[in-house]
């Protein structure tokens, strides 16, 4: 089913700070949201984020390895979300991960260990441009980050349909109409165009759909 969002014009401040990144789940919500846009305080070791490659179904790996031995000085993030899928012909919720293949790095990344990472087991290189490490544009990293919850999970959104067009009243996708391009009721998923890495990609996040009154 496609949908006409409703877009909702908010002054949405992009500020990072420093030590560890969070965002609190219950501000996940149109009626709780703090005004003053401080759903975009997302901490975070520094204003870089980089992504290193790695073989798809590793990401958790990779990303204990580099925090075990990164003596603290390194922030690594393997977005995931909840989702529910029919397996058996029972449905029961799983969590997938966001980006399959990256795991996301934040910090400052010395020149000289830039082939390090490819060394570590599961890892395949440190994208690049040309010859620099590649920077995550801000812009996506504030959109990553507004979705995620403290243990760096998805969840669910509670959405409403009012003819034809979607409203979130609850959930990580509160105010994020625009970025909703499709939505399956039976599956309880949406549609969601993200940009990673300078690329439009669509990611399927969990919904529940809701009832009008």
């Amino acid at each position: 089913m496609t949908l006409r969002p409703i877009r909702f014009k908010m002054k949405l401040p992009i500020r990072y700070l420093t030590a560890a990144w969070r965002i609190s789940c219950n501000q996940h919500s149109r009626y709780n949201k703090p005004q003053g846009g401080d759903i975009t305080e997302q901490v975070v070791f520094s204003d870089d984020w980089y992504a290193l490659f790695v073989r798809t179904g590793k990401e958790d790996q990779v990303k204990d390895y580099i925090l075990k031995n990164s003596d603290g000085k390194l922030r690594a993030v393997v977005p995931k979300r909840k989702l529910k899928e029919r397996k058996g012909g029972s449905w029961s919720y799983v969590i997938r991960t966001l980006f399959p293949g990256y795991v996301l790095l934040n910090g400052d990344i010395e020149d000289e260990k830039h082939n390090y990472y490819k060394d570590i087991p599961g890892a395949i290189k440190l994208l690049r441009g040309g010859y620099e490490p590649l920077k995550i544009e801000k812009h996506e990293i504030w959109t990553i980050s507004s979705l995620i919850c403290d243990d760096e999970t998805i969840g669910f959104s509670s959405v409403m349909i009012k003819g034809g067009k979607v409203v979130v009243v609850d959930g990580p996708l509160v105010s994020m109409e625009g970025l909703i391009v499709d939505i399956n009721r039976r599956k309880e998923r949406a549609k969601v165009r993200l940009n990673f890495m300078g690329e439009p990609r669509i990611v399927e996040l969990g919904i529940s759909v809701l009832q009008p009154v």
